[in-house]
């Protein structure tokens, strides 16, 4: 008999493994998908089932209107008789030193606004989409706790968000959250980025030098403060100024291009100032009765830019005859 047929044929798993990780793979691909879609849809639930329970009237309102009005229910107190004032979800973005944070005062002196600041500047909150979709959540559901906090009839709630704060590290899913739940997008920049870069050196300086008793301040409220403040002059790093000019205006039109599917209103700081008319403009963005926006915050820096750098000469020549020429000539507020 043929010894042969008793032999054990060799068998490779090598086939078997790579079919089973191939599998592994395959699956969880689907299951990531389909949780995605899970969360889309329990969204978009949510969102509908906000309208449906609210039992509230939207009938005075356009239907180019009704996925922007909102009626939420806070699990921290009861709204009472504002429940049926239409809540409007906003969001600032912005770059720091692009008077912001005076922009935010504006709007808080309205009483039915509710801007909560930056929220996003504390670094657990936005350590991955989730934190921050859950951190936006709590703002919108009212349940957000600041000095800001109007709580029962507030008719629009938002946060200020600068763009080196996890916004440009997750765009799609947030514009995604955005377009879902009817964010309005206000962005707020300055046209003279130069100024701006002023600013920035200056804060910076006084975070360390502490030139008001001992105190950091970005914004003060009296004349006699901001006047301290103004005595430093920044030296300018000449090597760097056009490239840094050049990062911070792509970063800008990157912001732009990536939320331009929102609804939104574009805003320059130096036009706030000069044009009143722009905070008209905004509160009929929000929603909300037009009401003269005051602020207690003095500006600092108001003198021209060869009035606040130590090295202007050297600013002067290196940006003189490129495209930001017109950052050396252009004034912020009109005499």
């Amino acid at each position: 008999m043929n010894g042969n047929l008793f032999k054990t044929s060799k068998w490779s798993p090598l086939p078997l493994r790579v079919a089973l990780v191939l599998f592994v793979t395959i699956f969880g691909v689907y299951i990531c998908y389909i949780c995605m879609n899970q969360i889309t849809v329990e969204r978009t639930t949510l969102f509908a089932a906000e309208k449906a329970e609210s039992h509230c009237e939207i009938h005075d309102l356009s239907p180019e209107e009704i996925p922007f009005v909102h009626f939420p229910q806070p699990k921290t107190y009861n709204r009472g008789e504002c429940s049926c004032t239409p809540v409007r979800f906003f969001v600032i973005l912005s770059m720091q030193r692009s008077g912001s944070g005076w922009f935010e005062t504006l709007l808080n002196s309205h009483p039915n606004i509710s801007s909560n600041g930056e929220i996003f500047s504390i670094r657990e909150r936005r350590d991955n989409v989730s934190s921050i979709l859950r951190t936006i959540d709590t703002v919108y559901a009212l349940d957000w706790f600041s000095s800001a906090a109007k709580n029962e009839c507030v008719a629009a709630v938002g946060f200020k968000w600068m763009l080196n704060q996890g916004v440009l590290q997750h765009p799609k899913e947030i514009l995604d959250y955005f377009n879902l739940n009817g964010v309005s997008v206000i962005f707020l920049f300055r046209r003279n980025l130069l100024r701006r870069l002023i600013s920035v050196l200056a804060n910076d300086y006084d975070r360390h030098a502490k030139q008001l008793n001992g105190t950091h301040k970005s914004h003060v409220h009296s004349k006699e403060e901001a006047e301290i403040l103004a005595r430093f002059k920044p030296t300018i790093n000449i090597a760097l100024l056009l490239s840094n000019l050049g990062h911070v205006e792509k970063t800008i039109t990157d912001c732009l291009q990536l939320f331009s599917s929102t609804r939104h209103i574009i805003l320059y700081y130096e036009d706030i100032i000069n044009k009143h008319n722009d905070l008209s403009h905004v509160q009929e963005f929000l929603g909300v009765p037009k009401r003269k926006l005051v602020s207690r915050q003095v500006k600092i820096h108001t003198r021209p830019p060869s009035a606040q750098v130590m090295n202007w000469e050297n600013v002067f020549k290196m940006l003189n005859g490129t495209k930001y020429e017109r950052f050396l000539h252009y004034t912020d507020y009109n005499s």
